[in-house]
C-alpha cells in the first residue's frame, strides 16, 4: 500500500503479521524488546507487558498518562511503560488504527532516537485495511492550550485535513527559530518526520542524570547540542556518566562529537513527531489544523485533554464501541457458539464478524498441531482439508452469528467447490482467513473463503452448507 493510500482511506488499517525489534530504553537504560503484533477492529493500540504476571495491558489513552518528565509514560493499575512517544508516533503517522505492542520490559527500545526503526518495520510487517470504517475526529471549533510564562501556545483549528504547523525558538545562534509544516501524513511523515532524533543540550545532562533519566541515552541515539562552551574536564565527566567506550569533543558544528544532522531543522521536525505520538492517546484520528509555538509533552498532553473534554460524548460513544467488540470475541465467545473442541477446534481468534457479510479469523499453525506427527514428518506441511475444515469453521461462524440462538444450531457442510490451493503452509505460518456469505435460504447457505498467509492467498474454496438444530 502507497503512503498515498493512507490518508485516503475509510477503514481501520492493521499489520499484516508479527515483527519486533530490540534495544536500550532512553530513560531507564532497560534491554527491552518491542513485538509489533495484528489486532482486531476498534482494539485500539495497546501495550502488553510481558514480563509481568498475568502480562497486564494498558490502552494508549489520555487518561493513563502518569509522568511527563522528557517524554510520555502511560501507566494502569500500578503498571507503567516510560517514553511512549516515540513509537506512537510510528503507528499514528502510518495511521495504524489497531495494533498490539508487546514489550519485554518497561520502555520500549530507543533505537537511533527517531521514529524511523518503528516505522521500518511496520511497513515491512504491511499494513492492511480491515472491515470496520475508520471514525474521524472532525474539529468544528478551536481549542487550546497557553502556558505565557514559558511562551508556550498550541491551538486546533477546524480544517478540512490533518495538518501541523509548528514554531520553536532557542536562545543560542547554532539552532535560533525553527519552523516546519506537515501538511499531510501520507505524503509528509515516512520521510520528513520520522526520521528526525530526540535531543538535548549539553548544559542539561547532569541534572537528567540526577533526575535519573537518560540511562540509556548516548551520542548514537540523541544529537546533543552545544549551547555554551565546554571544558575538556566536563566532556570527560559526560563520557564517565554514559560508559561512552570512545572519545567525547565537542564538534565544529556546535553539536557534540561533531554529528550530522538529518535536516537542518531537525528539532522542530522531531517536536512535530512527539505531538504525533501524544495525540494519539486521544484515541482517535483527528480532522484539524494544529498550530503550536514551543510546545513540549506537557502542553501537548493538555491540549489532547481539552480536546476529549470538548468531544465527550463521541470519544465514551467509541470507547463503549471498542470494548464492546474486544469482549465479543473471545475464546470463550468462540466457544459458546462452535461445538468443536481440542483437537479439532481449529480457529484461534475471530477478528471481526459482520453477521450476515463477512467474518475475519486467524489461526495459529505450530509444530504441536496433531496431524503433524504424522503428515510429513520430516517436512511438515499442514493438509489442505485442514485448511479448508478451518475456513468452514470460519463459516459456521460467521453464519450461526447471523441467526438467533446459535448455541442451539449446527452447520453440516454438503459441497465444497471450485477449491485451490496456490501455496504450502507450515509451522509458524499464521493464516488469515476472510470468509464471506454469498446466499443464505431456507437453512441453506453458500460461502466463500480465502486463507491468506503474510498477504498472499494460499488457499480459497466456495463451500455450500445447511443449518441443522443440535440434538438435545
Amino acid at each position: 500500500m502507497s503512503e498515498e493510500n493512507y490518508q485516503h482511506s475509510k477503514y481501520q488499517k492493521t499489520i499484516r503479521k508479527s515483527v519486533e525489534l530490540s534495544g536500550i530504553g532512553l530513560h531507564t537504560g532497560v534491554e527491552s524488546t518491542a513485538i509489533f503484533q495484528p489486532a482486531p477492529p476498534n482494539t485500539g493500540i495497546r501495550f502488553k507487558r510481558l514480563d509481568l504476571e498475568d502480562c497486564p495491558e494498558i490502552l494508549a489513552d489520555i487518561d493513563h498518562v502518569i509522568d511527563i518528565s522528557r517524554g510520555t509514560s502511560i501507566g494502569q493499575n500500578g503498571n507503567r511503560i516510560h517514553t511512549v512517544e516515540h513509537i506512537l508516533a510510528a503507528v499514528t503517522g502510518l495511521q495504524i488504527d489497531n495494533i498490539l505492542i508487546e514489550l519485554t520490559n518497561k520502555e520500549p527500545p530507543v533505537m537511533d532516537g527517531s521514529a524511523k526503526p518503528f516505522v521500518d518495520v511496520l511497513l515491512e510487517a504491511g499494513i492492511e485495511e480491515q472491515s470496520a470504517y475508520r471514525e474521524e475526529l472532525v474539529i468544528d471549533r478551536t481549542i487550546s492550550y497557553s502556558d505565557p510564562e514559558r511562551g508556550v501556545d498550541i491551538y486546533v483549528l477546524p480544517s478540512k485535513r490533518f495538518s501541523i504547523t509548528f514554531m520553536t525558538d532557542y536562545n543560542f545562534s547554532s539552532l535560533g527559530t525553527q519552523y516546519m509544516a506537515l501538511y499531510s501524513l501520507g505524503n509528509d511523515f515516512v520521510e520528513r518526520i520520522a526520521p528526525s532524533r530526540t535531543y538535548c543540550f549539553f548544559s542539561e545532562i547532569k541534572e537528567l542524570k540526577e533526575q535519573g533519566l537518560i540511562m540509556g541515552g548516548g551520542i548514537d541515539n540523541a544529537v546533543v547540542f552545544l549551547d555554551r562552551k565546554v571544558r575538556k574536564d566536563e566532556l570527560e565527566i559526560v563520557a564517565d556518566m554514559f560508559n561512552a567506550g570512545q572519545e567525547i569533543f565537542a564538534g565544529d558544528n556546535g553539536i557534540m562529537n561533531g554529528v550530522k544532522l538529518r535536516f537542518q531543522n531537525e528539532p522542530v521536525r522531531h517536536k512535530i513527531l512527539d505531538l504525533i505520538g501524544d495525540l494519539a492517546l486521544l484515541g482517535m484520528p483527528i480532522r484539524g489544523h494544529i498550530i503550536a509555538a514551543k510546545s513540549g509533552h506537557a502542553a501537548n498532553i493538555e491540549l489532547v485533554k481539552n480536546i476529549k473534554k470538548a468531544y465527550s460524548n463521541k470519544i465514551i460513544a467509541k470507547r463503549k464501541q471498542q470494548e464492546a467488540t474486544n469482549l465479543k470475541f473471545d475464546i470463550q465467545a468462540i466457544l459458546k457458539v462452535m461445538p468443536h473442541r481440542y483437537p479439532f477446534l481449529l480457529i484461534d481468534r475471530i477478528l471481526d464478524v459482520e453477521p450476515g457479510k463477512v467474518v475475519h479469523a486467524l489461526k495459529n499453525v505450530t509444530i504441536n498441531e496433531p496431524y503433524f506427527q504424522g503428515h510429513f514428518p520430516e517436512q511438515p506441511v499442514m493438509p489442505g482439508v485442514m485448511i479448508l475444515e478451518t475456513m468452514a469453521q470460519a463459516g459456521g461462524f460467521l453464519i450461526l452469528n447471523s441467526i438467533p440462538n446459535p448455541e442451539t444450531k449446527l452447520m453440516y457442510f454438503t459441497a465444497i467447490n471450485k477449491s485451490k490451493f496456490r501455496k504450502v503452509v507450515v509451522p509458524g505460518d499464521q493464516i488469515h482467513f476472510e470468509v464471506s456469505l454469498l446466499k443464505f435460504k431456507l437453512n441453506t447457505c453458500k460461502i466463500a473463503g480465502k486463507a491468506i498467509v503474510d498477504g498472499k492467498v494460499v488457499a480459497e474454496s466456495e463451500m455450500m452448507a445447511s443449518v441443522v438444530d443440535r440434538s438435545s
